[in-house]
């Protein structure tokens, strides 16, 4: 089965091969493509390093035999395809292909923290180990999912800028501690807070020089002298603590505008004090409402020092080398936040969010982000939070492959949107905790270095979940091993034998180091063997043995490789209909030599002009000139005319004589048209009636309509300008239309007309309906909501009217 599978994979790549192959030469057209080196890049290896692990590094499909004997009889070349060498006569087990392949050594299902301290700490990435072997210039596909795991561990070191500036937003980060650990438990239970400060460098130009003033530095109030950072309180769930060291904490000033904000990152990242855990979200707050300054500003002061990244703090928390080490730069500062996971907050003011926002712009693959603070810090907890989860639903794939070293990571996901086709990304937003996103990585090594063997890190970045990787690069074969090689081999008299190729020492040189020849090297015999000093040896189609060329055998008997240097064939000439030499010659040393009859490049033109002849017997009509057997007709004649066609014998400017001869058609076939009997029998020619025209050359094709019964009839003539002869085939037959069903039309438009009037009354009916259902059930819905007024008519008056006398006075 495994030799089956060899067979087919290379058999598969030699049609890919021949497919190219084919779709360089297209009809009709000479090309002077070689394709010995474009069809086989096995053959292509330089005999300068002809060996095992030079031929697997020169192409994926290429694979090289061991078998000592293999080139003895026949000059095949040992690196060539799997299934080649085994055509050859190589056996299975001599063939050394190493093959790209992965082993996935840890793959731990994804999960949650756990609640108790001896559960399992979350797993947020899978696989999470695997060993990959893989050949140069091939690659490997493999999948890491991520997922966002609950109430994952977060270390938030609050890093406050106590410049004078900032002392009511010192005071009121003291009153938000509560407020602000209560937020983030809102977000992960696993939360925990820690403070540092910092202000600048203490030395001129930043500070105030005056004795007095680096006592002092600020204005118009008593303040402590300024530092470079530090650190004031170690990671702690402990709020009150928090509020405590925050009001605690000492504002002072400084000169000018910038802080040294940069030395306090890499302090704080860098150092143990901090007391980060390495499975958690390290969140560093960088809080401040002025600029920073990096490398090359400590020069005004005379540091010039560069900073060197490590961790300067003191038994009291303070940065020991302010004054000694310039700032960083912002590479430094990217690559420690990079290499330590770390994920920053730029908590900044208004006016200065536009610097910082560039600043995390130019943070590559680093989760930063920047948000707007309020003057005195009131908004701080909303702002860490936001922040918080803007950083963390955003996942950036990172890895720590280096291009020098010959390899290349790329990432492809669907991120969310899984119905979507797979893009070229290696970042994810809007990731919500509980969700998966998957990403497709591609490993590819380019080329070989010195080194084999790496340890890749891929993961999210400001995350310690990382996917390792343990590449090898399949540079060399296994034959090539100290306990294979076979030393003072018979068969390369006293030389080492190396996968079947002979390695000479001492004075002894050649294939089988079987020359000897004093103070020559096998590198000044290969000379010997070079046709240029640019030259490959033995132009790379031949094996240099004692300083002369024994070219290669082809595996088509027919081609063969010869010249001193093999620098000639008879299979690379210029080619004609896919043919070499177009099949009428012979190619010597890649140029063609012609039968007789046939010359060209490609010896693709025959010299007889036998195909260019016209029917009038001239060749090209007499209106061009023959080359290559084909007429190229003259764009410049007498008459001012321009003539085409296989034989120049079309001419589009030229009056026809279809006009002329359609009187004389339409009367000898069918007795119609202006012409009697008497003009008929006047006529120059007479027709030939046919069933169907004939192809001629230098002919011209006429069609008209008679008249007579509106019937389209075709005819073809040549006409003989040498002897004024014209000679007209005429069609028997001619084409009329079908006759008109005037029966059926009238019959039709009639019922049309019955049919659209009973649809329109049938229209006109059903409208009627349903206008009086409308207005019946306005009227039985008006009739139900009547009420009746049960008032008297104020017109009504009673037969009967009684009036009171006002003087009159009831007896009593």
């Amino acid at each position: 089965m495994g030799r089956f599978s060899l067979l087919l994979s290379s058999l598969l790549l030699g049609a890919v091969y021949a497919a190219d192959v084919g779709n360089r030469y297209q009809d009709g057209k000479v090309t002077g493509e070689f394709i010995e080196k474009k069809d086989f890049p096995c053959h292509s290896l330089s005999r300068d390093n002809y060996t095992c692990s030079g031929c697997i590094q020169l192409h994926e499909s290429c694979a090289w035999c061991n078998l000592p004997d293999f080139d003895s009889k026949k000059q095949y070349s040992r690196c060539d395809q799997p299934s080649k060498l085994i055509e050859h006569g190589c056996p299975e087990d001599s063939v050394e292909n190493p093959q790209t392949r992965l082993i996935t050594d840890k793959d731990e299902e994804l999960s949650d923290h756990g609640e108790q301290i001896d559960e399992k700490e979350a797993v947020q990435l899978k696989p999470q180990e695997m060993h990959v072997w893989v050949r140069p210039g091939s690659h490997v596909r493999f999948n890491v999912t991520y997922k966002q795991a609950v109430d994952y561990p977060v270390d938030l070191y609050y890093m406050m800028d106590l410049s004078l500036s900032m002392s009511d937003d010192r005071d009121k980060l003291s009153q938000l501690g509560d407020l602000l650990a209560e937020r983030m438990q809102q977000i992960t239970k696993n939360f925990r807070l820690g403070f540092g400060s910092f202000i600048d460098k203490k030395i001129m130009p930043f500070i105030d020089p005056r004795i007095e003033k680096q006592l002092s530095p600020c204005y118009n109030m008593q303040c402590p002298p300024p530092y470079g950072f530090k650190h004031q309180m170690t990671l702690t769930t402990n709020t009150a603590k928090f509020k405590s060291e925050v009001q605690k904490a000492e504002i002072s000033g400084n000169l000018d505008a910038p802080e040294g904000g940069f030395d306090a990152v890499v302090q704080a990242l860098m150092c143990n004090e901090p007391g980060w855990r390495e499975r958690a979200r390290k969140m560093l707050v960088f809080s401040t409402d002025a600029g920073f300054h990096f490398a090359g500003d400590g020069r005004l002061a005379g540091l010039i020092e560069p900073n060197d990244g490590q961790c300067h703090l003191d038994k009291d928390g303070y940065y020991t080398e302010t004054v000694k080490q310039d700032y960083p730069s912002v590479s430094l500062l990217h690559k420690i936040i990079k290499d330590r996971k770390a994920n920053v907050i730029f908590a900044v003011t208004k006016e200065h969010q536009d610097l910082y926002s560039q600043l995390s712009q130019a943070l590559p693959d680093v989760s930063s982000s920047v948000g707007v603070l309020a003057n005195d810090s009131r908004n701080i907890v909303e702002l860490i939070a936001s922040e918080y989860l803007k950083i963390s639903e955003k996942i950036i794939m990172v890895d720590n492959a280096n291009v020098s070293d010959g390899l290349t990571l790329t990432y492809r996901s669907r991120c969310l949107d899984l119905a979507s086709d797979l893009q070229e990304t290696n970042v994810c937003e809007g990731i919500k905790v509980g969700d998966d996103v998957n990403f497709e990585v591609t490993l590819e090594a380019t080329h070989c270095v010195d080194k084999r063997d790496f340890v890749l890190r891929i993961g999210p970045s400001g995350l310690e979940d990382a996917l390792v990787v343990n590449v090898h690069v399949l540079c060399d074969c296994e034959c090539e091993r100290e306990d294979r090689i076979v030393h003072d081999a018979k068969l390369c008299n006293g030389g080492d034998l190396v996968c079947g190729v002979c390695r000479c020492v001492g004075g002894n040189v050649g294939k089988y180091c079987e020359c000897n020849r004093p103070g020559m090297s096998t590198a000044l015999l290969n000379e010997k063997c070079k046709r240029t000093n640019e030259s490959a040896i033995c132009e790379g189609r031949g094996i240099c043995n004692c300083g002369r060329c024994e070219c290669i055998q082809r595996l088509n008997p027919e081609e063969q490789i010869s010249g001193e240097f093999c620098e000639c064939d008879n299979f690379n000439c210029p080619r004609h209909d896919r043919k070499i030499c177009a099949g009428n010659g012979v190619c010597n040393c890649g140029q063609c030599t012609c039968k007789p009859g046939w010359t060209g490049r490609a010896c693709e033109c025959p010299i007889s002009t036998d195909l260019c002849l016209s029917a009038n017997g001239k060749i090209c009509n007499g209106k061009g000139e023959c080359i290559c057997g084909r007429c190229r007709c003259f764009t410049d004649t007498p008459d001012g005319r321009r003539y085409s066609g296989p034989h120049c014998e079309i001419c589009p400017t030229c009056p026809t004589k279809c006009i002329e001869y359609k009187p004389c058609v339409m009367c000898q076939m069918w007795k119609t048209g202006p012409y009697n009997d008497e003009k008929c029998a006047e006529c120059p020619f007479e027709v030939i009636p046919v069933d169907e025209l004939p192809v001629v050359n230098d002919t011209t094709s006429c069609q008209f309509v008679d008249p007579a019964d509106d019937c389209t009839f075709y005819y073809l003539y040549y006409y003989d300008e040498g002897r004024d002869n014209a000679t007209v085939w005429v069609k028997r037959h001619k084409d009329c239309p079908p006759p008109v069903p005037v029966l059926a039309i009238v019959l039709g438009v009639i019922a049309g007309i019955v049919i659209l009037g009973i649809l329109l009354l049938l229209l006109w009916k059903l409208l009627t309906i349903l206008h009086d259902r409308a207005e019946y059930a306005k009227f039985a819905n008006e009739r139900l909501m009547a009420k009746w007024d049960t008032n008297e008519n104020p017109i009504y008056k009673q037969a009967t009217t009684t009036f009171q006398n006002p003087a009159y006075q009831k007896h009593k």
